[in-house]
């Protein structure tokens, strides 16, 4: 899922919008993380290396998990959760800019979880698992320039005890000062999240940093991901123009922003049209395209629509022309 942290904002003055090219992205990047994540390998690397654990074998997962809250209260979504062998569970998060009182969100993050563990009326809280809530960071929250913070609930009068509530939370700073004090691999990760430079392989030194980076290697050469990436883009900047359009921003530079940031994606967006058009000159069907391109079926949708306008030659440049008079689904 592609969202705002992938389009970034360069210039106060401007308010300029740039949608980062898909070979430029890198673990750090929304989209990235959560199809790099869908691999258990992954998931188990990831954990490993912030925890500085081993981990025999993850019995259950989870990516892109919603957890709503009562009628008329926020829930929330959480990146990728997993279960190991022995019932601990793993959330972790990408976090690429601190968006305020992260501490706290922590604590919404753990109630959350807890609440569905147990039905209504059970007595005793023994089914509670060991929880990790893990925050990948692109900035230092705490300002100590450490790699890694680790917090557990303790008693302040009573120096090492421990509440044993079962809950640690860990915030990982890419932007860490103090490699003497950490695991190599650990400085290595936080190196590689931030790494979209295409060096090679073997300048990384741990196994599971390089069978990530080979990973990431191997998705960026999908055409279909590719293509799935600029109309998530596409998509989430016609949202912020509806929201411009309803008033929340306003001003000549604002119009500005907006004429930069369509230009940026307009060229995903025909690369999608291109491709739609062609299946459909092949008689696909709507669902058979957005199957094939791994596209939401509503996107496809709103494409076919105005394509079938253009029958059967289907020219791409009017059909993209008539899909950016009206925002898309």
């Amino acid at each position: 899922m592609i969202s705002e942290t992938d389009i970034q904002t360069h210039s106060k003055e401007k308010g300029t919008l740039e949608i980062k090219p898909f070979s430029e992205l890198c673990l750090m990047d929304n989209y990235m993380f959560d199809v790099a994540t869908l691999d258990i390998e992954t998931c188990k690397s990831i954990i490993e290396i912030a925890l500085h654990i081993r981990i025999k074998e993850i019995r259950w997962k989870e990516n892109q998990k919603p957890l709503p809250g009562p009628p008329g209260k926020r829930g929330v979504r959480l990146d990728f959760i997993v279960v190991d062998e022995e019932g601990n569970w793993y959330d972790v998060e990408m976090q690429a800019r601190d968006v305020g009182n992260l501490p706290k969100r922590t604590r919404f993050y753990r109630a959350r979880q807890d609440s569905p563990l147990l039905n209504q009326g059970e007595k005793g809280f023994d089914k509670l698992p060991p929880m990790y809530i893990i925050f990948i960071c692109d900035f230092d929250l705490f300002g100590y320039g450490k790699y890694r913070y680790t917090f557990q609930n303790c008693c302040r009068e009573v120096e090492g005890l421990l509440l044993k509530d079962e809950v640690t939370t860990v915030f990982l700073n890419t932007q860490g000062s103090n490699p003497e004090e950490v695991e190599p691999e650990l400085v290595e990760f936080l190196r590689f999240v931030k790494d979209n430079t295409g060096k090679e392989t073997n300048e990384y030194r741990d196994n599971r940093v390089r069978m990530m980076y080979d990973k990431i290697k191997r998705l960026k050469t999908i055409a279909e991901m590719e293509v799935d990436y600029m109309a998530s883009s596409w998509w989430l900047i016609e949202e912020k123009e509806k929201a411009y359009r309803e008033g929340e921003a306003k001003g000549e530079a604002r119009g500005e922003a907006r004429g930069e940031a369509r230009g940026e994606v307009k060229g995903g967006l025909r690369k999608v049209v291109d491709q739609c058009c062609r299946k459909l000159a092949k008689g696909k069907t709507v669902e058979e395209i957005a199957d094939a391109l791994e596209c939401d079926l509503s996107q496809i949708s709103a494409i076919v629509e105005a394509a079938q306008k253009y029958a059967p030659d289907y020219d791409v440049d009017k059909i993209l022309e008539e899909l950016c008079k009206e925002p898309l689904p």
